[in-house]
């Protein structure tokens, strides 16, 4: 009996050995998973660790786990509770990059929402009746006419239909003697034969003249120029929604443009001609702050005129 006992116990340590020892291996494979499924999230959570892996706070009490079959061993014990406690950490780490996704694509549909509603402001479509804007003349461009507003029908007078314009015999010879400009640089030459009909007042012709100069010379320093005559184009002919997208346009596209200061001033002109002095006085805010410095005396006073007609606090 003496001699058969350390021979038992020593078989039993061995038939022991591979289910603790297979006990051991499949928990450092799962804690070998865990730790690097809980570095992509770190990666994903905290993209500034530096690959570092970030302990948790707040960890799991260390709760003593037996493994069935194997006698008990600290190095088990110790992976079981790691095991746990990254289970846990990957879990809270997953959660909070979801809600962080979350909260990052409803600041940016809050941001578009923001940006649409500002452009919509900028261009919105014709309210009421026109109100007479300051004149403002520009280096090379004379003052626009002020319009007149139409006269109101009396009170229980029936409306009548609205009478189709009548054909203008003379304005195929008007548009004729209109002179086109031959100095051998076609920008110029486009810019200055779409000014003459501006000047001429065949606002039609002239808004299509401006338009084909901006489309054929986009680069040119004559962009700029075309494209503010062509808002005033539309403001001179009664069409301030037309005007104000054209201004706007010229702002957004050119704002270092030579005439990019004077389609902010004009389009706060259209913007109190639709009866948006609110938005107008935004305008005039922005002319003076993004051309701070760079406004003659001229510009400036016309600005206090328009300020003062919209009423700008």
């Amino acid at each position: 009996m003496t001699m058969r006992t350390p021979f038992l116990i020593t078989a039993t340590v061995l038939l022991a050995f591979p289910t603790m020892a297979g006990a051991q291996n499949n928990v450092e494979g799962r804690v070998g998973r865990l730790e690097s499924e809980m570095r992509a999230v770190q990666r994903k959570v905290f993209p500034g660790g530096n690959g570092q892996l970030l302990q948790p706070e707040v960890t799991a009490p260390v709760v003593p786990t037996e493994v069935p079959g194997s006698p008990s061993s600290s190095v088990v014990i110790d992976l079981s509770a790691r095991v746990t406690a990254l289970e846990q950490q990957m879990a809270s780490l997953t959660g909070q990059g979801e809600q962080n996704g979350y909260q990052l694509r409803q600041l940016r549909e809050e941001f578009e929402a923001y940006r649409r509603a500002t452009d919509a402001k900028l261009v919105a479509p014709p309210a009421t009746g026109p109100v007479v804007a300051p004149a403002v003349g520009g280096d090379d461009e004379p003052a626009p006419i002020a319009a007149t507003p139409p006269s109101k029908p009396l009170a229980g007078a029936r409306p009548t239909p609205a009478a189709k314009p009548a054909a203008e015999p003379d304005r195929a010879a008007r548009v004729a003697a209109v002179a086109k400009p031959t100095g051998g640089e076609p920008v110029e030459d486009a810019y200055l034969y779409g000014y003459r009909l501006w000047e001429a007042k065949l606002y039609p012709e002239a808004q299509a003249q401006l338009k084909k100069t901006v489309t054929d010379f986009p680069k040119s320093r004559r962009a700029s120029f075309a494209q503010n005559l062509l808002g005033r184009a539309y403001l001179d002919d009664g069409k301030p929604s037309l005007a104000s997208m054209a201004f706007y346009e010229n702002y957004k596209k050119m704002p270092d443009g030579e005439r990019a200061p004077d389609s902010l001033l004009y389009l706060g002109q259209a913007l109190v001609k639709l009866d948006k002095p609110a938005d107008a006085c935004k305008v005039y805010d922005e002319l003076g702050d993004v051309y701070a410095g760079k406004l003659s005396a001229t510009m400036l006073a016309d600005i206090k005129r328009g300020r003062a007609t919209a009423k700008c606090k």
